[in-house]
C-alpha cells in the first residue's frame, strides 16, 4: 500500500521529468548509457517519453488489454537526437501524461501489466513515477550531473519493487533459473533510518512486511542507494551481508517485468 497521494504522483511525473531534463541540458545526446547498454542520451530519453505517452494513451482510452508499445523500446530510429526537439516533446509528454490521469482520477479503471483484468489506474501513476525517477538516475550518471532523491520518495519506490517481488512470476519455478523459495531463507534490506524491511522466502510464495530480524542475506544503506541496488544500478554505499547470491537471484526474479535494455 502505497502511502504517496495520487495527486503527488501525477506532480512528479512532471517535475521528476523536469529534473531528468535539467540533468542532460548541454549534455552530448550520443554519449553512451551504460547502465542501459545499447542505448544513448537520447535514445534514453526517447524510452521515457514513450513510457508516458504510452501510458498516457492506456488510461485515456480506458484500454482493457495491451497496447503496442514500439515506441517505448523500438529506439533504432533515434541514434542521432536534437535536443531542441526532443527536451519539449520529453516534458510534453509527461505533462500530457499527468493531465490524463488528473482527469481519469485514481479509481478508473484500465489495462496494466500486472493484473489479468481492469485495475485502478493509480497503478500508472506510481509506476510512471518511478519509471522517470530511475531512468533520471541513469540519465545523471551519463552526463556526469548529480542524482538525489526525496527519502519519501524512495522510500515509496523501494515498497513498489517489494510488491512486484511477491507476484507469481517472481517466484515460480523456472528451468533457466534456480528456485527462490526455501526453508529458512530470508532477506533484510536496512535503509540507514529511512525504514527497514524483511522478506520471507520460506513458504509457498514471497511475503514482505517492515520490520528487523536476522536473516539470510542482508543489504543496508541509504535509501536511494538500496533502491538503486534493487534496480541493479550503481549502488557503492550499499553494504552486503550472508548470501549475496541469494540477493541477486531475489533481484533478477523479482525485477522480471523490466524489458528495456539494461533493466
Amino acid at each position: 500500500m502505497t502511502s504517496l497521494t495520487f495527486d503527488r504522483y501525477c506532480d512528479e511525473i512532471v517535475s521528476q521529468t523536469e529534473r531528468l531534463a535539467a540533468h542532460v541540458h548541454g549534455a552530448d545526446l550520443t554519449a553512451p548509457v551504460l547502465t542501459c547498454p545499447g542505448w544513448n542520451l537520447g535514445q534514453l530519453l526517447r524510452h521515457v517519453g514513450g513510457d508516458h505517452r504510452w501510458a498516457e494513451e492506456i488510461v485515456r482510452t480506458g484500454s482493457t488489454g495491451p497496447v503496442p508499445d514500439g515506441l517505448v523500446n523500438d529506439l533504432t530510429a533515434y541514434t542521432d537526437e536534437d535536443a531542441s526537439v526532443l527536451i519539449p516533446w520529453l516534458t510534453g509528454g509527461a505533462a500530457r501524461l499527468s493531465a490524463t490521469l488528473r482527469a481519469a482520477g485514481p479509481d478508473a479503471r484500465a489495462w496494466n501489466p500486472s493484473e489479468e483484468k481492469p485495475a485502478p489506474v493509480a497503478f500508472w501513476a506510481r509506476r510512471m513515477t518511478y519509471e522517470t525517477v530511475v531512468h533520471r538516475a541513469d540519465a545523471a550518471l551519463a552526463a556526469g550531473a548529480e542524482f538525489e532523491l526525496e527519502d519519501a520518495l524512495a522510500v515509496d519506490a523501494v515498497e513498489e519493487w517489494l510488491e512486484y517481488s511477491t507476484f507469481p512470476e517472481a517466484f515460480e519455478l523456472r528451468p533457466d533459473l534456480p528456485d527462490l523459495l526455501g526453508a529458512d531463507r530470508t532477506l533484510h534490506f536496512d535503509a540507514a533510518g529511512a525504514g527497514r524491511w524483511l522478506v520471507a522466502l520460506a513458504g509457498e510464495r514471497p511475503v514482505w512486511r517492515p520490520g528487523s530480524e536476522e536473516a539470510t542475506a542482508t543489504a543496508r544503506g541509504p535509501v536511494t542507494d538500496l533502491l538503486l541496488f534493487f534496480y541493479k544500478r550503481p549502488a557503492p554505499a550499499v553494504e552486503i551481508e550472508g548470501d549475496a547470491a541469494l540477493l541477486d537471484l531475489w533481484r533478477t526474479r523479482a525485477g522480471f517485468w523490466l524489458e528495456a535494455p539494461g533493466e
